[in-house]
């Protein structure tokens, strides 16, 4: 099955994640995004940041992206009690559990959750993406 991606703005993916995503419903500081079309039909948004796609090819598809434009690796988090059965099957290593860390910086101070908040438990993954040129997907 050849899944298509399509242009789509940070804009756009914010207003339609939360009828895709049950556990993270809301975009924070994506650098681009993508829609993820099977057989013509929207399937899912690729963001290159939270929340991430469902399945395993978008997460492929979202790491070629990523390395077409330079990055080298492609980090993602998942709560807990969540298996990564996806993300295992693009790839990722499970790097094990970690506090969730805010975008609030002194340098650059974001709303959301205040900085001396107890931030949750998740667990990171982690896939080194193919160097550029090579057929690694």
């Amino acid at each position: 099955m050849t899944l298509e991606l399509e242009p789509l703005s940070v804009s756009a993916a914010r207003r339609l994640m939360p009828q895709l995503h049950r556990r993270r419903p809301k975009i924070v500081g994506a650098l681009f995004a993508t829609s993820v079309l099977e057989r013509g039909e929207l399937a899912g948004i690729a963001c290159a940041s939270e929340p991430k796609a469902p399945r395993s090819r978008h997460y492929g598809a979202l790491c070629r992206a990523a390395a077409a434009l330079g990055y080298r690796r492609a980090i993602t988090f998942t709560d807990p009690d969540e298996p990564g059965t996806s993300l295992r099957a693009a790839g990722f290593q499970d790097e094990g559990l970690t506090r969730e860390q805010s975008w609030d910086r002194p340098s650059n101070r974001r709303r959301g959750k205040a900085r001396s908040e107890q931030l949750s438990q998740v667990r990171r993954w982690s896939r080194e993406l193919a160097a550029k040129g090579s057929s690694r997907s």
